[in-house]
């Protein structure tokens, strides 16, 4: 993985190389060390080579995203000492994670080939995101990719893991490129430079919040700009099992089959409807037209978990920031970059619940719990569930951490929700136009943790620190 992801550095190479920044050097050490490391560690543990196994995922996911964030600051700190480790494995376990909340400002005037490193380690991270939610965690049996295993691209039928990723990889990758690679050019034709261009296609697609400006995307102030990236973010949230079934077919009815497509376009349909209405109703802005443009743009921004943002959250009704804090726990899809609890869960959940109260009337009753047509299995139900309490236990922990640090409640609970559910803003301190800068080292180690135990879904970094995982 380590060696692979080497090759990620040609992209700020060569930019670096076009626009005569001068970092090119750094670049080379970090990629010279990322490989280095890499083949050094296949070279050591050769004669132990076999097949990897699902006990072995667990490992692989939370030490894959730990070592690479951490090589990936290398650049960093060579062409910004002052920032300090810590602020650098910040940056970049957000990039990795896709998460976009950054502690770095003066964006506008940042060396270009920094910014597009940055950006290169969402769309990067977003790829790695999208291999693991469909071809490692339902191995392993988490992840909410189990009902649909029979659909995922790459399946096989015994339970070797390495087989699966490279199948699946393969399938991910023309899809996940031409997206990028479209959303590259309708962005330039917009009006964006090449390099503005390639940077935001990379956000959007890796559903990351990271923006060449400070100002964020307010700073092209241009619906057509907003536009493009809505229908990438949009595109992005989606199952890519089901774009790369409508790929081949180049037909839609993967997705209007799909019970979570369905759910999420409503639930994002009626949600830019109510916002529009509420900031129409308190005047923010001149006309029903300007707010529908930034209640659309906002909505499906946070609630896909991208955090690309046009307007500070701050300044809206107190309703409407809550609210899309909220959907980002849930809106996006199985299989996709996104975060939070995933709209599979949700589902579950509210059919689950749904159950119990049916079984309250008839008790003697035997009603399955379906989604899609499809029954739930029992196991399933319960990984849901189990999921649900630990999220929700992590939250509760992690914000009285931060509460310990001194930080008020509504940015150490918003700020902890935003970096679990992997989109880039809190409220208050932390709002869309502002940034991590102002959190201390203990802070950041703590929203630092927050944005990797939501990326893995949580159950596989906890389950490195139970002792039956140690058992032989």
């Amino acid at each position: 993985m380590l060696a692979f992801f080497g090759a990620a550095y040609i992209l700020p190479i060569a930019c670096s190389l076009l626009t005569s920044d001068g970092l090119a050097l750094y670049f080379l050490a970090g990629a010279g060390a990322t490989t280095g490391l890499g083949l050094a560690l296949v070279g050591a543990t050769r004669k132990s080579r076999r097949e990897l196994k699902p006990r072995d995922g667990f490992l692989l996911v939370t030490a894959g995203w730990i070592l690479t964030s951490a090589l990936a600051t290398i650049p960093l700190l060579l062409a910004m000492p002052r920032l300090g480790f810590t602020r650098a494995f910040f940056e970049t376990m957000s990039g990795l994670t896709t998460t976009g909340s950054t502690v770095l400002s003066g964006l506008d005037h940042l060396a270009p080939s920094l910014n597009l490193w940055r950006h290169a380690l969402q769309w990067v991270g977003g790829l790695a995101i999208i291999v693991m939610a469909l071809a490692v965690l339902p191995v392993l049996g988490i992840g909410g990719m189990q009902l649909y295993k029979s659909q995922t691209p790459g399946q096989i039928k015994d339970d070797r893991l390495a087989p699966r990723i490279a199948q699946t990889a393969r399938s991910l990758w023309l899809v996940y490129t031409t997206l990028t690679v479209a959303g590259i050019i309708a962005l330039r034709i917009c009006g964006m430079s090449w390099l503005d261009a390639i940077c935001h296609a990379f956000s959007a697609v890796g559903l990351g919040g990271f923006s060449t400006h400070d100002a964020n995307v307010a700073w092209f102030n241009s619906a057509a700009i907003e536009l493009v990236l809505m229908a990438l973010m949009l595109i992005a949230s989606l199952n890519f099992a089901r774009h790369i079934v409508a790929f081949r077919r180049l037909s839609t009815q993967p997705y209007t089959r799909d019970p979570e497509s369905r759910a999420i376009v409503l639930v994002l349909a009626a949600s830019i409807v109510l916002i529009t209405a509420l900031l129409s109703w308190h005047g923010r802005y001149p006309n029903v037209l300007v707010s529908l443009r930034h209640a659309a743009f906002n909505v499906i921004s946070m609630a896909t978990t991208s955090g690309l943002s046009t307007e500070d959250l701050d300044t809206w009704p107190v309703f409407a920031p809550f609210w899309l804090l909220f959907l980002s726990c849930i809106v996006c899809s199985t299989g996709s970059p996104g975060g939070g609890i995933k709209m599979f869960r949700a589902l579950v959940l509210a059919k689950q619940a749904h159950h119990e109260l049916k079984m309250l009337v008839h008790p003697s009753a035997v009603v399955p719990v379906r989604i899609g047509g499809r029954p739930i299995p029992e196991r399933v139900a319960d990984a849901v569930l189990g999921f649900i309490f630990l999220y929700f236990m992590t939250v509760a922990l992690l914000t009285f951490a931060l509460l310990l640090t001194g930080l008020d409640f509504d940015s150490s609970f918003s700020a902890i929700v935003a970096a679990i559910n992997n989109t880039a803003h809190g409220l208050h301190t932390k709002g869309p136009v502002s940034n991590y800068h102002a959190l201390t080292a203990a802070q950041t180690w703590i929203c630092t943790a927050a944005m990797l135990l939501g990326r893995l879904e949580i159950f596989s970094v906890i389950v490195l620190f139970t002792p039956a995982f140690w058992r032989k």
